[in-house]
């Protein structure tokens, strides 16, 4: 009941912050975005796989976004879907081989193969438009056209609607069998394989699923910025994602957008008052791992505990 409750009233803040304050309508957009891709980074953590790439589908999406619009196809909701299906099919192809490695490879060949993607990206100046990236121009929604501010007004409205339905899809899916199977393959993965538990389609399922949740972030970034370049898909944004998932906590959906929400509001404000915001990010960053190792999600899981 308290969970539900503090739920109910953080959305609700969520949904007023801005009007209160409209510079954060493209902030807190730009961190749901971040939030989704970091779930899925999340949900493979859950299986204690680290993807130092997961990048690659935020961008694959993102660059699905534009080439869907640059060929004709003008409305926000069938434009979403596309990229996400996009991201999804690239992630059964490349889990498909990825899934079969643990530990140190599974991380390192994630990063080879999205720095392959970073590659391509940067260099087929001609598909791509290069290192000068490609337009996203406004779509349609409902065949309704729309400014530019009242679409990002429905894009971040929209996002936020997005975040609790994915979220709690991906709440139940956590919660079943094949969710449950997901934790088992981290603490006991030759027990689940003796008990007739097919491991690498348990794990290519979590990974479809955590490409298409980093494709609904690279979506939802790239109708917010309005261009979408190769850095999307470069190493650096996927050590990221894996900083917010580990900064909000893998013990629940909740814990990803809470890391993306307070890093990017801290990026934010730090980035406003000084240039040395790397330093204060990384000092938080810090002193979370060392003293919250469950994340700021796990703070609030053991503050609901102690109130019981």
């Amino acid at each position: 009941m308290i969970r539900t409750l503090v739920f109910v009233l953080a959305v609700l803040a969520l949904v007023i912050a801005p009007t209160v304050a409209p510079w954060l309508e493209f902030v807190l957009t730009i961190a749901i975005a971040k939030g989704f891709a970091a779930l899925g980074v999340a949900i493979l953590l859950r299986a204690g796989l680290i993807s130092i790439g997961h990048a690659m589908f935020f961008a694959i999406s993102a660059y699905g976004v534009a080439f869907f619009a640059g060929s004709g196809i003008s409305d926000f909701g069938i434009l979403l879907v596309l990229s996400v299906v996009v991201a999804g099919m690239a992630g059964a192809v490349v889990g498909a081989f990825l899934v079969r490695y643990r530990a140190i490879f599974f991380a390192m060949l994630n990063l080879a193969v999205s720095m392959v993607f970073y590659a391509l990206f940067a260099k087929l100046y001609g598909i791509t438009g290069g290192t000068d990236g490609m337009p996203v121009p406004v779509p349609h929604v409902f065949g309704l056209a729309l400014s530019e501010p009242a679409f990002k007004n429905v894009l971040f409205y929209g996002s936020v609607a997005l975040m609790v339905l994915v979220g709690f899809l991906v709440h139940r899916y956590l919660d079943s069998p094949l969710g449950h199977a997901l934790s088992a393959v981290h603490t006991n993965e030759v027990r689940l394989e003796y008990l007739g538990v097919p491991v690498w389609a348990v794990l290519l399922v979590a990974y479809v699923l955590s490409a298409m949740l980093a494709g609904i972030g690279g979506a939802i970034s790239a109708f917010a910025i309005g261009r979408v370049v190769p850095d999307f898909a470069f190493w650096t944004a996927s050590g990221h994602l894996v900083l917010v998932a580990v900064f909000g906590g893998i013990g629940g959906v909740p814990g990803a957008f809470i890391g993306a929400l307070f890093l990017e509001l801290l990026h934010t404000k730090a980035a406003a008052y000084t240039d040395a915001w790397n330093l204060i990010v990384g000092a938080t960053l810090i002193a979370v791992i060392m003293f919250l190792p469950k994340g700021l999600y796990g703070l609030f899981s053991r503050s609901e505990v102690s109130a019981q």
